[in-house]
């Protein structure tokens, strides 16, 4: 099997939630990190989704970098067969803090300011995930289960519901200090 693409992360910060009961897909995705590396650069990147009315188009979506050329690599080489193939590239400013028991992620861009906080970490647990659907990657890395998760969007503190599993198949909210995606 060849596997020609890939990226891989350090100080990823994960949020995948809903904002009612009922909703068919998670309305908000903030998964981000410090530091993405792809062949063509390396920059903090990673994913936004903001829906808050889930009838409405999305208020935010795309991905998210601080060099553009690095946000272009992941649709068509990371998430190519997903909603997220043709998701236009914003160039955002990330700010990724962690410590022993909390992550946080601050993501502004145009707009929008998106702060995440993660707490009540559990020990980091080695993943190994096989594509799925949603996920048509082969994933591996280091993933820190969070307790509980708060997001703020302008300002506005977001009352936030956790599914079961979140877009990688794994826990909805995680530190995940270093990891990679390939296929």
């Amino acid at each position: 099997m060849s596997l020609d693409h890939w990226m891989s992360w350090e100080g990823g910060v994960d949020l995948v939630a809903a904002t009612a009961d009922g909703l068919a897909m998670p309305n908000v995705i903030v998964h981000v990190a410090r530091t993405v590396h792809t062949p063509v650069g390396s920059a903090p990147s990673g994913m936004i989704f903001w829906q808050p009315d889930a009838s409405a188009a999305p208020l935010a979506f795309g991905f998210v970098s601080a060099d553009p050329a690095v946000g272009a690599y992941f649709g068509k080489h990371i998430f190519s067969g997903t909603p997220f193939e043709n998701a236009p590239v914003i160039q955002a400013d990330i700010r990724i803090c962690t410590s022993s028991d909390e992550a946080a992620a601050r993501v502004e861009f145009p707009g929008f300011l998106f702060e995440t906080r993660l707490s009540g970490l559990a020990g980091n647990q080695l993943v190994q995930r096989e594509p799925s659907a949603a996920a048509p990657f082969h994933q591996q890395g280091l993933e820190a289960t969070a307790a509980q998760a708060s997001l703020k969007v302008n300002g506005g503190e977001i009352a936030l519901i956790l599914p079961p599993v979140g877009i990688t198949g794994g826990p909805p909210a995680v530190s995940a200090p270093c990891g990679s995606y390939i296929r």
